[in-house]
């Protein structure tokens, strides 16, 4: 599903996430693309603060909500392995603020007849830390909904477990920027480390960011992080690519790989 004008095409990509002790995929996350007509590809760290600031982040994010969530339903009946993997989608602190925002998440899985477990939505360290105490009713809501959370760039914002242990959350995502120099930097994997220790004792999943090298992907399932995503395994792509590597195919039995 695209938008499109004279100066622009809108679109949606999904990287995959996988489990990393069994190699499994586990879900998707739903990734804007702004691709101009004159300058090419724009950048989502370009283009998403001026949507923020205009106003325009309500609507980009309803666009990308329910395309995700028509796409995740599309490709569970395609494939039946998909049945239970998860979708995830990115809001903004407007969205957290939007009075009528749990009316539009339900709006886009009834729409798409998709299951409330299916969707988790996923919100940056910063905008919690910003919002914690208004926040906390609308993530209620949605967990009531039966929406899954989590919190993206974990480690970068204000990390506070006198937040976290508030946050009805059910997973945590390590920035890509520590796992980076997982290798080399023994700080990092010291910090890694003990993210993993605390988030498993809250009983919260584990997701890595930025997974770009087989040794990143074996230090961190030597640690016990539970799924990845990153360039090791694939970058966002369009459905109809996704489709081709990952779904099953008419007449076979097992996914393309």
């Amino acid at each position: 599903m695209t938008v499109a004008d004279d100066d622009f095409l809108l679109s949606v990509m999904y990287q995959p996430m996988f489990e990393l002790d069994s190699g499994r995929l586990s879900g998707f996350e739903a990734l804007a693309r702004w691709n101009h007509a004159v300058d090419g590809e724009i950048s989502p760290n370009s283009f998403i603060p001026v949507a923020e600031e205009t106003g325009l982040i309500i609507r980009l994010s309803d666009f990308v909500l329910h395309c995700a969530c028509h796409q995740l339903r599309e490709w569970q009946r395609m494939d039946p392995s998909l049945a239970e993997l998860h979708m995830n989608v990115n809001i903004s602190g407007n969205d957290i603020a939007h009075r009528a925002f749990v009316a539009r998440v339900t709006r886009a899985l009834i729409e798409a007849g998709l299951q409330p477990r299916h969707l988790t939505l996923e919100l940056t360290e910063n905008i919690l830390a910003a919002r914690i105490e208004s926040a906390l009713p609308l993530l209620g809501e949605l967990r009531e909904l039966g929406v899954g959370l989590a919190i993206d760039d974990f480690g970068t914002g204000y990390s506070s477990l006198s937040y976290l242990k508030k946050l009805p959350v059910d997973a945590i995502k390590i920035d890509g920027s520590f796992v980076r120099d997982i290798e080399a930097d023994p700080n990092d994997e010291a910090i890694i480390k003990a993210i993993l220790a605390m988030a498993h004792s809250l009983r919260l999943v584990v997701v890595a960011e930025g997974v770009e090298t087989r040794a990143q992907f074996e230090a961190l399932r030597e640690l016990g992080c539970d799924e990845y995503q990153g360039f090791h395994e694939s970058a966002a792509l369009p459905p109809a690519q996704f489709e081709e590597k990952y779904l099953i195919q008419p007449g076979d039995q097992t996914p393309i790989s």
